[in-house]
């Protein structure tokens, strides 16, 4: 999701925001520069301009967004506070990481090319057959998109080939979490069948996107899984008259999509060790997103979340507290009294604190392969 572009002072008070965090410990930083690919679940501040012509993204530059560590300042973040690359950035010793089409100032500790809304496959085939205008996202900003960013970047940041190479093999990249959107906008409007089907197409695209950026030079990359489709507030709407029998009795999350969601899983799970034989030299890290939520959803109590798991913390009335009328940021918004206490924070997006934790086990999985590989 996106919204308007930020007023030149705000945007810059929030680039100079400290990340309060000290370098990882051992003297000299284990990475020089982040870069990010992704959708709203990584996008730090691109929507602000991707989507400044459509109004209805004008909700994330709004309070409540940003309350909880921006100081109620809005930073085009579907999240009262910051996402898991933040956590990873302020662990690493990093500032957080710039967005790419905002950011004024140096990339040379990274970039983020991630938008809300992108998906891996490019936009058009999502709305083939579409009448002129009928599409809420016809700007494409899928990862093919992003990756021209980047090769748009590349000469601002090295001037060689072995410069290049050099640089990206000090830097961490970030691959996803590609799959949200494209599974997201097809629930409801394609059949099952039909989203299986393309399955394959989405793996293979995240793969060549993979290899692209280890011809670049990068040697540390990170490739997250997907979220439980089947467990997400506008999923369980979109699917409302489900039989009892679609639902997974011990968490409420719908079972079909949740199958969907496995499969692209295991088939990226293969894809990447395809490509970690292929290139033995290059650290390619599967990060979990699937398991991390599940385990909230069915053990709210052990993240001191509260027991209603699937509701949102900030939306309008109805099921879930979610509903397409009134969002997280409108006026007849109501928000939860401690979002800290909640999974969802405005429907598919989660907390703070939920990316906290998942924040902790990826940087656990990010230094464990370093050490492996030094």
């Amino acid at each position: 999701m996106g919204c308007r572009l930020m007023p030149a002072v705000v945007l810059l008070l929030l680039l100079l925001l400290p990340s309060s965090v000290e370098p990882a410990a051992g003297g000299r930083r284990q990475y020089d520069a982040i870069f990010s690919f992704g959708d709203s679940f990584t996008d730090t501040g691109n929507n602000p301009v991707v989507f400044s012509w459509y109004n209805v993204f004008d909700i994330v530059m709004r309070p409540p967004y940003g309350m909880t560590f921006f100081g109620g300042r809005p930073t085009g973040r579907n999240c009262n506070g910051r996402l898991v690359i933040d956590f990873i950035a302020q662990s690493l010793g990093l500032p957080l990481v710039p967005p790419y089409l905002s950011h004024r100032g140096s990339f040379r500790q990274g970039a983020n090319f991630a938008v809300g809304g992108a998906t891996t496959l490019d936009s058009s085939f999502f709305h083939a057959g579409d009448p002129p205008g009928a599409s809420p996202f016809p700007l494409n900003s899928s990862l093919g998109v992003q990756l021209q960013w980047f090769e748009s970047l590349k000469p601002s940041l090295c001037k060689t080939t072995q410069e290049c190479k050099d640089f990206f093999g000090r830097s961490l990249f970030f691959v996803g979490e590609f799959g949200i959107n494209d599974y997201h906008f097809s629930f409801g409007k394609r059949s099952m069948q039909e989203i299986r089907s393309f399955v394959p197409d989405i793996i293979r695209t995240i793969s060549m996107a993979v290899e692209k950026l280890i011809s670049d030079g990068a040697t540390t990359l990170v490739v997250p899984g997907m979220i439980p489709s089947g467990c997400s507030p506008p999923i369980l709407l979109t699917f409302a008259d489900a039989d009892a029998d679609e639902y997974d009795s011990n968490t409420g999350c719908l079972k079909e999509p949740n199958k969907i969601v496995m499969l692209h899983n295991s088939l990226l799970k293969d894809a990447l060790q395809k490509l970690r034989k292929k290139h033995p030299d290059v650290s390619i890290i599967y990060t979990d997103l699937f398991r991390h939520i599940s385990e909230m959803v069915r053990s709210p109590e052990k993240f001191r979340f509260r027991k209603d798991i699937l509701s949102v913390c900030c939306g309008g009335s109805g099921r879930y507290h979610y509903n397409d009328s009134v969002v997280c940021g409108d006026e007849g918004a109501t928000i939860c009294e401690d979002p800290s206490k909640s999974l969802y924070w405005d429907g598919v997006h989660l907390t703070e604190a939920a990316y906290h934790y998942i924040a902790k086990d990826w940087l656990s999985t990010i230094n464990l392969s370093a050490r492996a590989s030094s």
